[in-house]
């Protein structure tokens, strides 16, 4: 397998690579990458066949966006690639400066066409959902910029699964341009969305997108439990007298001072299980735990294709590793009960297997959309 086993997004006709780009840390000073360095990394990328370029109008104040243009324009590449970009979380002060609203979305659109040197995006996210703007509203606008040409096919990122279900079903309704995709963070750190995104997306015939499948770095091996609970015991600053002590901590214990976007949320006693079951199952089938936690976020029903965060183009490569592995059926399974949450009281009787005994006698029926 490799990034040219290109498969469709959802039910469309726009077809990508099983991993995208992910160009976030195109720009960003603080735990991201300079010029030469995103050149490396989107050059190894599609070397290796990729296709599929994700990015954001907020990601480095728009550097990353203008990066990217600048990369596609050099190889003279932007007929073969998928450019996804953003809009949503505010990009200034201004009341209108963010949001879905029509204002903002037009506004945030054209900078994002100007700083990528296109006419047009493949796929349009809304980043965010912001709490007011109508499901109408937003459906009349994406279905004018699909009617535009300005846009190509548009997904939601990060939004209420009823919400998604609204536009769904108006845009079928009334005969728009629905959306094809849904993109939100998913792996073995966080499952949340296999409650209601994961089966909207099978029964609507939305393609998902996963973001964050390693966490941030959490699940590649990179944090362990002692180093983060010192790093955490020095939250509140160095007193004068150790300055100098510190000037001695390795680079890799001073990242854990912001350069995991998360924080410290994702530091849990679930998620340090998880990592403890996840270096076991790949130290034995010799792969690092980076490859195992991207092949099982892969593998989970519904994802079309898994945001890479990179930073090195070894990395790359180490991603794209991912492609060709296998996890066995115990290793699958280890994965899939460490990572399990607890479900919350209602969804215990919408779970198959679970609740079924009250509506078919306590039979096992396989639905159509299992």
């Amino acid at each position: 397998m490799s990034l040219t086993a290109y498969r469709t997004l959802g039910r469309s006709g726009l077809v990508v690579s099983p991993l995208a780009l992910g160009a976030m840390t195109f720009g960003m000073a603080r735990w991201g990458m300079g010029e030469a360095d995103a050149r490396a990394v989107f050059n190894a990328y599609v070397d290796l066949g990729g296709n599929f370029l994700d990015t954001a109008d907020v990601y480095s104040g728009g550097l990353s966006e203008q990066m990217l243009g600048k990369f596609i324009a050099e190889r003279g590449l932007r007929d073969q690639m998928v450019i996804a970009t953003k809009s949503g979380f505010a990009a200034g002060n201004q009341l209108h400066s963010g949001g879905n609203g029509s204002r903002h979305i037009y506004t945030a659109l054209e900078g994002s066409l100007r700083r990528l040197g296109t006419d047009h995006v493949d796929l349009y996210w809304i980043h965010v959902w912001d709490g007011v703007t109508p499901a109408e509203e937003l459906l009349q606008t994406m279905a004018s910029l699909v009617r535009a040409g300005k846009i190509r096919y548009w997904g939601l990122s990060n939004s209420p699964a009823w919400y998604v279900a609204q536009l769904v079903t108006l845009a079928k309704a009334h005969g728009l341009s629905a959306p094809i995709a849904l993109q939100y963070f998913y792996s073995l750190a966080n499952r949340d969305i296999e409650d209601e995104h994961v089966p909207l997306a099978v029964a609507s015939g939305l393609g998902v997108v996963s973001w964050g499948p390693l966490a941030s770095g959490l699940l590649t091996g990179k944090y362990d439990r002692a180093t983060v609970e010192a790093a955490g015991s020095r939250a509140g600053g160095l007193p004068p007298d150790a300055a100098a002590a510190d000037q001695q901590r390795s680079d890799d214990d001073k990242r854990l001072d912001g350069a995991n976007p998360f924080g410290d949320t994702l530091f849990t006693e679930q998620n340090w299980a998880v990592l403890d079951v996840l270096r076991r199952v790949a130290a034995e089938a010799g792969q690092t735990p980076a490859r195992m936690a991207l092949a099982w976020v892969m593998g989970r029903r519904a994802v079309a294709s898994t945001l890479m965060g990179v930073s090195r183009v070894a990395q790359v490569h180490d991603n794209v590793a991912a492609l060709d592995l296998v996890i066995g059926p115990e290793h699958q399974m280890a994965l899939d009960t460490v990572s399990g949450q607890n479900p919350r009281m209602l969804y215990t009787l919408f779970t198959p297997g679970v609740r079924q005994y009250s509506t078919f006698g306590g039979n096992r029926v396989a639905g159509q959309l299992d």
